[in-house]
């Protein structure tokens, strides 16, 4: 009878870490759809290229090198990842299978990845971007996971960070500020004497459904985290996890469209869309300690922080065309520096530590291989080639053939 109960707990906890998988892996599809309303038609049919190759690329990666990096054979507390391989054996007393854990796990790298293609959109290589992909989803991404959810030092220090606000949101916006830096902003964005010009995207009902899809992917985000479901205690922490992930992208969503309000006097949807976004950033460093009402506090914050941020970094002249290093950076520094005021195993030094020591290595890392692939193969189009489209050079398809009929708008 007790091993009868040891193999349903065993599959229930194996069904739950796929399907919870599935609904982070359907986030690909949030964020394609996201990035793809939101640039201009004649870049569409190559950030939909990207979207699609870089979840290919980081499978990949993930399975060859990465997920070893992370997880297989690891010393605990340490500093230095070893290597086996693949993706290991099964432990004796595992709760879920090992294949299970991988797959949730995967998408995870992805998610990051898809961070920074939105923003390096409309200007960047095509194939120098999947080039970053291969180095960041295959070592960047394991070793900072290592040091973290692989048991390493920031782990045993007692760094807090439930499903990824700073491991994955954080890494991702790390790795594109780099690289963004380093582009440039598109042509026409800022003008000689600081002026800021919109270039609005194409197609806000995609962006619109994008975002929806995130939303609905981060339930199993957040909720996969848990780990576990089949026993009373971790199945009321998943359903506490999910309503508060989803309170919090609630606020999030109304906190933007207030302050859009305030000071416009308009409800711009893009920062409604990223307010939202924001919320479920924020909650995600821990989304099962606090409260229904402080979740929705939480996504208030995140929601208002955005629209600000996304406004500071265009006055700098970092241009973001989806405010992803906003979105994901600025609200998972603040999702990790808030875990203490809810979680009492949590202190604002260590969380402070583990912040430096995986955005600093994540943003270095990444400025090195940005770097070498600038002075190898190139890392922008040229501005005839921008000019014209990324769609046109780097695809020979237009997304929208019917409506197309002046280069350049």
């Amino acid at each position: 009878m007790e091993n009868t109960i040891i193999e349903l707990k065993f599959s229930l906890d194996t069904f739950y870490f796929l399907i919870s998988g599935i609904l982070v892996m359907w986030m690909a599809a949030g964020f394609a759809m996201l990035e793809a309303g939101l640039v201009r038609s004649k870049n569409t049919t190559e950030i939909l290229t990207k979207n699609v190759a870089l979840y290919a690329i980081a499978c990949t990666m993930f399975l060859l090198v990465g997920y070893n990096i992370m997880y297989v054979d690891n010393t605990e507390g340490g500093l230095v990842p070893s290597l086996g391989a693949l993706i290991g054996t099964q432990a004796a007393d595992a709760d879920h299978s090992l294949e299970s854990d991988f797959f949730f796990q995967v998408v995870f790298v992805a998610t990051a990845m898809s961070i920074v293609s939105g923003a390096v959109a409309e200007r960047m290589k095509l194939w120098a971007f999947l080039a970053f992909a291969i180095v960041l989803t295959g070592f960047i991404y394991p070793i900072e996971g290592y040091w973290t959810w692989g048991g390493g030092f920031l782990s045993e220090m007692g760094f807090v960070d439930f499903a990824g606000s700073a491991i994955v949101h954080g890494t991702g916006a790390a790795a594109a500020l780099a690289g963004v830096l380093m582009l440039g902003a598109r042509k026409g964005k800022y003008g000689k004497n600081g002026e800021i010009y919109p270039i609005p995207g194409s197609n806000l009902p995609l962006a619109t459904l994008g975002t929806f899809i995130l939303w609905m992917g981060w339930f199993g985000f957040n909720g996969g985290s848990q780990l576990l479901i089949s026993d009373a205690a971790n199945a009321t922490a998943v359903g506490k996890i999910l309503l508060n992930t989803n309170a919090a992208a609630a606020t999030g969503a109304i906190a933007a469209l207030f302050v859009c309000k305030v000071l416009w006097g308009k409800a711009d949807l893009t920062m409604v869309l990223n307010g939202a976004l924001a919320g479920l950033v924020v909650i995600t460093a821990d989304p099962l300690s606090p409260s229904p009402v402080m979740a929705c506090l939480l996504g208030v914050l995140g929601g208002s922080l955005v629209v600000f941020s996304i406004v500071a970094l265009d006055k700098v002249k970092i241009d973001d065309p989806v405010g992803a290093i906003s979105v994901h950076g600025v609200c998972g520094v603040l999702g990790i520096m808030l875990v203490p005021v809810t979680n009492a195993e949590a202190t604002f030094v260590n969380q402070l530590i583990g912040l430096v020591c995986i955005l600093g290595f994540v943003f270095i890392a990444s400025v090195i291989v940005w770097t070498v692939l600038k002075k190898t193969i190139g890392i922008r189009v040229t501005e005839e080639e921008e000019l014209n489209g990324m769609d046109q050079h780097d695809c020979g398809i237009d997304a929208y053939p019917e409506f197309v009929s002046v280069r350049g708008n």
